[in-house]
């Protein structure tokens, strides 16, 4: 079961800014990829599941995470029907992200209070995710929408606490355009986590990219 409520869970993704996701069907692989993203300051990260037997993976990184990085806190994203999302929960998942907004998913989730973070287009899907108990929305693909969407949302529902994933790269540019526009955080994936920082197994520069990432990530908020 998961080792954070929902509440906690929204508060470090508010405090961290950055949601790193990533997915690899090698398990050592992932363990590297973890150690560098916790050593570079990530205290919470996305596991995505797109690939056959990938529960399998995450439940094995869930556990390692839990004996060697003490605080990372492991989710699960492209998560698509409520028996998947138990699945996870049942290995120790802490979050949920879904591309898409499903109430089943909301309902299990809810059951466990463990946090669900469904991706929607409209301000309609938006306000449907929060009477359904949402806390962090996220917005997908967010390249396709951009940071005047969230402005616009962000004027009739300031309490809306909007995540950005997809479109979202650490550059100055694109991080000011994203927190200048209100999101609460940014998800990102393959910006970060590359291609090719996993083919060249470059952990130490996986690991100065996200130090780097966080820190710009809290000038750009100061």
């Amino acid at each position: 079961m998961a080792q954070y409520s929902r509440i906690e869970v929204a508060s470090v993704m508010k405090e961290q800014g950055m949601v790193p996701l990533f997915f690899h069907s090698d398990v050592e692989l992932g363990k590297k990829i973890l150690k560098a993203c916790y050593d570079g300051g990530a205290r919470l990260l996305e596991f995505t599941s797109r690939g056959d037997f990938a529960f399998e993976v995450f439940g094995e990184l869930n556990k390692y995470a839990i004996k060697e990085l003490p605080g990372m806190i492991m989710g699960v994203g492209s998560v698509t029907d409520a028996g998947a999302a138990s699945l996870y929960m049942q290995l120790g998942a802490n979050f949920i992200v879904t591309p898409v907004l499903r109430e089943d998913i909301a309902v299990v989730c809810n059951r466990r209070k463990v946090l669900w973070s469904p991706g929607c287009g409209s301000l309609t899907e938006i306000t449907r995710a929060e009477e359904l108990g949402c806390e962090i929305v996220k917005l997908f693909p967010g390249g396709t929408y951009g940071p005047n969407f969230v402005k616009g949302i962000k004027g009739p529902q300031p309490w809306t606490s909007i995540m950005p994933t997809g479109g979202v790269s650490p550059t100055e540019e694109n991080l000011k355009g994203w927190f200048d526009a209100g999101v609460i955080c940014v998800g990102m994936g393959s910006k970060l986590i590359s291609k090719e920082v996993i083919a060249n197994k470059d952990y130490d520069g996986l690991e100065k990219m996200v130090k780097e990432t966080l820190d710009l990530i809290k000038s750009l908020r100061n």
